[in-house]
């Protein structure tokens, strides 16, 4: 199995640094949060791109792709929604998901992960069915470009803690239908499924093995895996199982052990189970 680690782990350190890091750990690849980077990515230069690539590469890593989406750099102002019934504020979160997908290939990257819940709750002032109906038109009509710049767009069910909105693989997996695109993919979250989900992780994963794109590792205590209660070694039988030839990311919420600690314990931890 490949591992990677996402880069806001390495909290007030530079991407540099961060990838340094990650490298001399064993990871094999990064994910970059744009909102670390201090600019909206339409801001970045091409020469700018490059060397974020390059910085990555020198590190013996691939830039995967992009996740906290549609979260702005501190002081940025900028109003993103992906379904709410302002048409003039989704046409502009949909023509800066279009740059970010763009960002993402000039990165090298492949996967955009849809997380960002406050971006996409909705008003239960609102019919649930005209939302559905604007998300389905939101995500088809970033799907050329998706295709064109060879992203797969994931989208992750999230709690009800984080959103009101997309909270199982099972809601999840009808907006898939609905978009109805090959560039359109579920991503499943440790922490998420823990929280949100009908059946355990690994029945998640066996029964949406035709969706699943991406996969992120942590626990439900909002530390790396192998930190609490979750137990990973049936999600790594089911991963196997399902033939998941992807990466296993390792997403953290709780820095407090610092970016080089959870780095170097989460993949001691994911090499173990998944050796087994």
């Amino acid at each position: 199995m490949k591992f990677a680690i996402c880069n806001e782990t390495f909290q007030n350190q530079t991407f540099a640094t961060a990838c340094q890091i990650a490298g001399r750990c064993g990871y094999e690849g990064i994910e970059l949060a744009p909102f670390t980077l201090g600019k909206l990515v339409t801001d970045l230069s091409r020469q700018e791109r490059q060397t974020i690539r390059q910085t990555a590469a020198d590190a013996g890593l691939r830039i995967l792709g992009l996740h906290w989406l549609l979260v702005v750099p501190p002081g940025v102002q900028k109003n993103l929604h992906i379904n709410c019934a302002d048409a003039s504020i989704r046409k502009q979160t949909q023509d800066y998901y279009k740059e970010l997908i763009r960002f993402c290939a000039d990165l090298g990257g492949s996967i955009l992960v849809h997380g960002s819940p406050k971006q996409r709750n909705w008003d239960p002032a609102d019919w649930y069915q005209d939302v559905f109906a604007r998300t389905v038109e939101f995500f088809q009509g970033c799907m050329d470009t998706a295709r064109e710049c060879g992203v797969t767009v994931c989208f992750e069910p999230l709690t009800h803690a984080e959103t009101n909105f997309m909270n199982s693989a099972r809601d999840t997996r009808e907006l898939i239908r609905a978009v109805g695109h090959p560039n359109f993919r579920l991503h499943l979250d440790a922490k998420a499924m823990c929280g949100g989900e009908y059946y355990p992780p690994a029945e998640v994963i066996k029964q949406n093995r035709d969706v699943l794109k991406h996969f992120h590792a942590n626990d439900r205590n909002l530390r790396g895996p192998g930190t609490g209660d979750v137990d990973f070694r049936p999600i790594a039988a089911a991963l196997r199982e399902i033939g998941y030839d992807g990466y296993v990311s390792v997403e953290v919420f709780d820095y407090s052990e610092g970016g080089e600690t959870i780095a170097w314990n989460s993949i001691e931890y994911l090499k173990t189970v998944f050796s087994n």
